[in-house]
């Protein structure tokens, strides 16, 4: 059975770099290893769902539980091919798992009642979902301003041609997730963590530099 290494962090860190570098040098190194990131978008019920959310174009509100109940859906809608995947490579690397779910859905409410969510959204996903628990999960830590201006650098969206989705445009959101992360490392909530430094010096560190950093800690 393969082990799933999850990378997070909030909007324009770099997950999708770091997922694929990191899945490239593993199968340069003899390893077996694919990348699944999530949403699904357009590929699960769920994940249309959430596009249209993020696009703002939804009819009617969305409750941070029901939110929480969707990108756990699109998960628990993907998990036979997860576990296919995990059944037959080395190394299962994640770009967003349920600690996004967890820290973006906390965030909403924030205080004793965003953690109390947060430990809903854990128990609803590896409980009655049966997801598997990542072996590691990669926290990709950036500072805000940096990570604004690399979403502003993204290529099209399959949900949205806005350059900033309703998570995205939301600066006291993106705060508050910073902070729902650093209590799910500090806590290692659904497993061991590692916090890897996105940035350095005011710019974004060298891809090969994270991965070479991630590599060291699997």
């Amino acid at each position: 059975m393969g082990e799933l290494i999850a990378i997070e962090g909030a909007d324009g860190v770099g997950k999708n770099t770091a997922s694929r570098g990191l899945c490239a040098t593993l199968q340069a190194a003899g390893r077996t290893a694919t990348v699944l990131g999530f949403p699904r978008y357009g590929e699960t019920v769920a994940g249309v769902t959430i596009g249209k959310m993020l696009a703002g174009e939804l009819p009617v509100p969305v409750t941070p539980h029901a939110a929480a109940v969707l990108y756990a859906l699109d998960r628990f809608e993907w998990r036979d091919a997860l576990l296919e995947a995990q059944a037959t490579h080395d190394v299962v690397v994640l770009d967003r798992y349920i600690a996004s779910n967890m820290a973006y859905q906390g965030a909403k409410l924030g205080g004793d009642e965003g953690r109390a969510l947060m430990d809903w959204i854990l128990a609803l996903e590896t409980g009655q979902f049966a997801l598997p628990r990542p072996r590691l999960s990669i926290y990709l830590d950036t500072p805000w301003d940096l990570a604004r201006a690399l979403i502003l650098q993204k290529a099209q969206r399959s949900y949205t041609d806005r350059s900033f989705d309703e998570y995205e445009a939301d600066i006291a959101l993106q705060q508050r997730v910073r902070g729902n992360y650093e209590t799910i490392v500090a806590a290692d909530l659904l497993g061991p963590w590692k916090v890897v430094r996105a940035s350095e010096d005011g710019a974004m560190r060298a891809p090969e530099a994270i991965v070479a950093e991630i590599l060291s800690y699997i």
